[in-house]
Order: structure tokens, then sequence, then C-alpha cells
């Protein structure tokens, strides 16, 4: 008794010191964060002339890169070398930082997204007419992770027209206007930018996160949606100059927050579907009154025409929810070509989840081992019946599915996990990458009618390979060597030689305008 009565509060001590400790430890590295750092990045994280600095901001970039770029700096953007002010302490403590959450979420209130908003080039100053001699809706965009540049690429004559930087970290895929003119683009700490294609021109840009992950674009093209992580919202605005509509915050019946997995347009649906890493529901989003769905309101939302003041807004729309419960989350989806079937996926389980967007349920269950990427899945007839195709990002499979009685009826063996599926309607051919293993260097050739691989090519030996997309006829196939000495590989899509190579900076997706605009099967949405 006398023991325990002295060693209780001696632990107490003992515990709080430690904690006392931690907490200067903390405070340290935020002052240090704060001296050398905040003027560019914000003493609260959130970003300013460089990006945001969250581990959910940093999920993809590794540690010992991080401490790399500190130390030495980043190629072609404002970011100095510490090397020389820094020991080597303090750079860790500056990584301990900022790979650590901060106790409280930050938010970013519709009166900040507005602020933030900028108007480059009002589309009334721009023509309707390209400044270049090429087919506008056989341009490709390519991203150029490596110095944060997008380069604009003539699919006919497979040369550049023209190269511009883009925000930090492209993130999501850049998606188009209806008529193909105009690109929108997210990056990873929320500014979403609005590129005009023809006059090769920003037009607009506004920031309405600080981990963003997807947008989509309305059929009708008047809206754009993002998808955030942090924080947990989806932003809505108006497409054609990126004014904020609405503000929807995540949570379900029972207050749970959650972020946002994707969010995609359901083109015959009138409507945008979204689906939740946290919280055990997809919800669809009307955006005009000939939505398929009679949406019933149960969301938190904020109306930036109440909240500021401006009723005078000229652009007056309200986005309601429908919810649908499921039984577990979903990370990402497919949908049916009709639009009428959501195919989903956790990364947590081995089971599929097929949710009916008519009744609005869930019908079916489908046995995927693994960790099946369906958000790059792709369609088409086989054998008289519509079957969906998807890679696998844990296991080394590609699964094939018949759309109907969902269920598995082929897996093939692959050089490893991957990412990436694509192929064309014009195409006997699909295309999938091994780039999440140690073959990330090769890439299979599948045969849409034996359900085979018929070639691997391996472009750059032990250079990441990644990311097909074809032309929008299906003549040529667009191939990204994903390194900062990388290159765009162009193939024949009906020899598989190679034709030329494009040098690159860390190429990642390359999207083709009509392709995108036209929703082929043979690419992701």
């Amino acid at each position: 008794m006398f023991i325990d009565r002295f060693l209780f509060p001696l632990a107490l001590i003992i515990v709080s010191g430690f904690v006392a400790m931690m907490a200067s430890v903390a405070d340290a590295n935020e002052t240090l964060y704060n001296e050398h750092c905040g003027g560019c990045h914000g003493v609260d994280r959130l970003g300013g002339m460089g990006p945001a600095l969250f581990p959910e901001n940093l999920a993809r970039l590794r540690r010992s890169e991080a401490e790399k770029i500190i130390a030495q700096g980043r190629v072609a953007t404002q970011m100095p070398a510490f090397n020389e002010k820094l020991s080597s302490e303090q750079l860790q403590s500056v990584l301990n930082f900022i790979y650590t959450s901060p106790a409280q979420i930050p938010e970013i209130a519709l009166p900040q997204i507005k602020a933030s908003h900028v108007i480059h080039n009002p589309i009334e100053t721009l023509p309707n007419k390209p400044v270049f001699d090429a087919d506008p809706l056989n341009l490709f965009l390519v991203v150029e992770m490596g110095d944060h540049h997008a380069t604009i690429l003539d699919g006919d004559k497979l040369e550049p027209i023209f190269r511009f930087p883009t925000r930090f970290a492209l993130h999501g895929g850049p998606k188009y206007s209806p008529d193909g003119r105009f690109v929108y683009l997210a990056s990873r700490d929320g500014w979403v930018s609005k590129f005009d294609l023809y006059n090769l021109k920003y037009v607009a840009e506004i920031r309405v996160g600080i981990n963003t992950r997807n947008i989509a674009v309305s059929a009708d093209g008047k809206t754009v949606i993002a998808a955030n992580y942090l924080p947990r919202t989806l932003v809505l605005l108006n497409a054609k100059d990126l004014t904020p509509l609405q503000l929807i915050d995540i949570k379900d019946e029972k207050g749970n927050t959650s972020r946002v997995s994707a969010v995609y347009t359901a083109p015959p649906r009138n409507s945008f579907i979204a689906a939740f890493k946290d919280i055990s529901e997809v919800w669809e989003i009307p955006y005009n009154d000939k939505a398929t769905a009679l949406p019933v309101y149960t969301g938190v939302m904020h109306d930036y025409r109440a909240e500021s003041g401006e009723d005078s807004l000229v652009d007056k729309r309200h986005f309601p929810i429908r919810r649908i419960k499921l039984e577990t989350v979903l990370d990402d989806f497919f949908f049916d070509p009709p639009y009428q079937h959501l195919i989903g996926a956790s990364r947590e389980g081995n089971q599929g989840q097929v949710v009916n967007l008519v009744v609005g349920r869930k019908i079916a269950d489908i046995e995927i081992p693994g960790m099946p990427h369906l958000g790059s899945g792709i369609n088409w007839t086989f054998e008289d019946k519509t079957i969906l195709a998807t890679p696998n990002l844990k296991e080394n499979i590609v699964s094939f599915i018949s759309l109907g009685d969902w269920k598995v009826f082929k897996k093939i063996e692959t050089a490893g996990a991957g990412f990436f599926m694509r192929s064309h309607q014009n195409s006997r051919y699909v295309w999938v990458d091994a780039m999440l293993s140690k073959n990330k260097d090769k890439i299979h050739v599948i045969d849409k009618q034996t359900l085979e691989i018929v070639k691997t090519l391996q472009p750059s030996i032990g250079k990441t390979a990644a990311h097909v997309e074809f032309d929008r006829y299906g003549k040529y196939v667009l191939l990204s060597i994903a390194e900062m000495d990388g290159a765009l590989v162009i193939y024949d899509a009906n020899t598989l030689e190679e034709i030329k190579r494009l040098p690159m900076k860390k190429p990642s997706g390359k999207y083709n305008v009509y392709n995108k605009i036209n929703y082929e099967s043979g690419t992701s949405h």
C-alpha cells in the first residue's frame, strides 16, 4: 500500500514532465518552422506563395524526398535550399512539424474562399477561336509533375503547342467544358484553375480547400464541384468564372465527418455523385432541373449568397442532396454505361458493392481480391455482353466483371500491381501498367476479345511506365515515363511499335479533349 501511494504520485510527475517536454519540443519545432517557412507556406501551414504543408498534403511525398527538397531546394520553383541555414537537427525538427497533424482541423469557410477568387482574363475579352492551327478536339493536356507545368500537345502532329506553369501538384485529373474549349485544373493544396485552351490563358482561379481530392464538371457546363480531404467539404462553383455558389459540410446523420473519396458527374442523370472515405454513404447532387432523381435535402450546407449578404447574384441555384446509405465506405467507383449503377470498393476489404442509383440502394456484392482500382476501370463489349475490367492496387491481377450479373468471370496475372488501365472503342487492345511494383517499368497489352496478354513492353528499363491515353481516333497511344528525366512515348495503337519520344519532366496524366468530353468508354471520367 505504501509503495502504491509513493509510486502513483511519482508516475504522475514523470508523465507530466514528459508531456511538458514534448510540448516544449513541439513549440520549438513550430518556432523554427515559422522563422524559415511561414513566410511562403503560411504560419498556419495553409499555404501562400508555397503549398500547404500538412500530412494530408504530403501523403505522396516520401519523408526522405521532403528532407532533400528542404536541404537542396526545388528546381524551377521559388523553393530555396536551407542546407546552409539549418543544421541536420533543425531540418529534422521542421520535418517533424510539417508531418504532424494540427490539434484542430483547419477550416476554409465561404468568405475565405471568396477572398481567394481571382479573375485573370474575363471570358468576354477572349476570342472564341483558337490561336493555333490544330484540331482543338484532338489536343492533349499533359501534366508534368516534375516542375509543375502542363503541356498542350497536338494529337495529330504529336508536337507540343504550348507549355505553361500550374499550381503545385495537380491532382485528380483535369476536366473539360462540354465544348472542349476550357480545362479545369485542381491542385493538391486546394486551388481550382480555369484555363482557356483557345487563347492559352488562365481565366480564373479560386482556392476551395487545403487538400483537394478531385473536381468534376456538370454535363451542361454550368457547374464545377470540388471534393476535399481537408477541410471535409464539397464546394460548388459557377463554371463561367469560378464564383463560389455553395459549400457542403460532409456529415452523416450522427454528425460524423468524412473526407471525400471522389466526385464525378453522371451526365444522363444530370447530377454529381460523391463517395466518402469515412462514412458509409453515397450522395447524389442534382445540378439542374432535368435531374433523374428527386433529391432529399438532409445535408449541412452553406449558401454563399446568404452568408455574404450579396443577394443580387445572378446565379441563385441551390444544390440539394440525395443520400444513399451503404454498409461500408467506398474509396473509388465506376459507372455502368447507362449510369444506372455504381460499382465501388473499399481499400480495406476484398469486396465490391453494386449500388442501383434508380432505387437508391445496394443490390449486389462482387468478390474482388486485393484493392481494385475501379476509378480507373473501363468497359467494352465481349461476347455480346458489357464487361468491366479493373487493375488492382495490391494484387498482380486484372479482374473482368460481367455487368448485369455482377460476377468476376476471369482474372489474369500481371507483372505487378497496377494503377491505370486504358483503351479506345477503335482499338482491339487494353493497356495496363504495373507501376506499383518492382516491375514498374513494364506495361501489358491485352487483347479485348481473348482477354489475354499479347505483349509486354518495357519502354525504359528501370523507369516507371504509367498512364496510357489514346488520341481522338484511337490511332496513337501515349505513355508516360514518369521520371524527372522522363518522356512521353508514342506508339502506333495497331502495330504497337514506338513512333517517337518527347522529353518531359516527370509526365503523369495526359488527357485527350475529345475522349474526355465524350466519356469514351476506354478512359476514366
